[in-house]
């Protein structure tokens, strides 16, 4: 009897070894993401979230997990975080009211339709105006008053119509937000967001009357990304604290129209929509390849930050990270 058992544990034991040395689908999915990230010569890092547990985190060519990055256009994400917050604590009426209410110089353009534009048609890239983006953008940021040189923009259609890309639209939002609740933007963003969320905010470009940048330059290592995606995930909730109404959250995710930009995704409130693996996401895009891709079915966020000096290779880029987020989408 005592053989027999002795046999038993062995046989028990090499059985326990094979299922423990087989990876899962999910664990191979993920090898093969890293190693495919590994190969991008301009990645940085790329750290996977799965019902609020990270599951992969790598960093590449020379990047360290506490080093943050320009996050660039992602910042315009969080900046519509900020909006929603603000109305959720009463500071800003709702995404109805008209912008004129903030900049009163609207009131005498010489083009009154541009009294209609509200929030919500900045932050769904629909308020008519010529974009600040693309051709414009060095007259822009070179321009000693940035909210004005928005505003003096030639409506080119109507407001809430078509989305046109334009960062100036989110910088008006970070100028509405400082109006509205008498702080600065980083201020609003440290006390309200990044505290809640156990980090600080750095502090980074302002404009030349001290508006902190509304589209542009901000700075989060991906941890951080990471946390601001489960946020979302987490329908605007960190821990037990609301931090954005779930009602924000889901409108968030409504598609307002299609851009130039890409006829493969559509634009909601500061966040791109488009499917991965046959599932619904949305996700915050910087130029060069930053990203927090939010794929609420599989309980994702997907981070990625990239050295964004970039030229012809763009392109490439950011569809070898697209695959690697259909790659991980697929593991769950």
């Amino acid at each position: 009897m005592r053989r027999i058992a002795c046999v038993a544990g062995i046989v028990a034991a090499l059985v326990a070894t094979s299922v423990s040395s087989a990876q899962s689908p999910a664990a191979a999915s993920l090898d093969a993401a890293a190693a495919a990230a590994a190969k991008l010569p301009r990645l940085r890092s790329l750290v996977v979230s799965h019902k609020g547990t990270i599951v992969l985190e790598r960093y590449f060519n020379g990047a360290r997990a506490a080093q943050a990055a320009n996050i660039k256009s992602a910042s315009k994400s969080v900046i519509s975080a900020l909006v929603g917050i603000a109305i959720g604590k009463g500071h800003i009426k709702s995404v109805d009211q008209k912008i004129v209410d903030y900049f009163p110089e609207l009131a005498n353009d010489p083009e009154p339709r541009k009294r209609d534009i509200s929030i919500e048609d900045l932050l769904t890239m629909r308020s008519g105006l010529e974009s600040t983006s693309g051709r414009n953008y060095g007259a822009w940021v070179q321009s000693p008053n940035w909210v004005r040189f928005v505003l003096r923009r030639p409506l080119i259609d109507e407001p809430g119509r078509r989305v046109e890309y334009s960062t100036g639209s989110s910088h008006l939002l970070s100028a509405i937000v400082t109006k509205a609740t008498k702080t600065s933007t980083w201020q609003f963003a440290q006390d309200n967001l990044a505290k809640p969320l156990g980090f600080t905010l750095a502090k980074w470009t302002a404009d030349p009357q001290g508006i902190y940048f509304g589209g542009n330059e901000m700075s989060m290592t991906a941890r951080q990304m990471i946390a601001f995606g489960e946020l979302y995930l987490n329908d605007g909730k960190a821990g037990d604290h609301q931090v954005i109404a779930k009602s924000w959250i889901d409108r968030t995710r409504v598609p307002r129209g299609r851009s130039r930009w890409g006829s493969d995704r559509e634009y909601g409130y500061g966040f791109w929509i488009r499917e991965f693996a046959g599932h619904d996401s949305y996700y915050a895009w910087g130029y060069g390849g930053q990203f927090i891709f939010i794929i609420p079915d599989k309980d994702l966020v997907v981070v990625t930050t990239s050295r964004s000096d970039v030229s012809r290779e763009r392109r490439d880029h950011n569809d070898s990270i697209y695959s690697m987020v259909e790659q991980v989408a697929s593991a769950f």
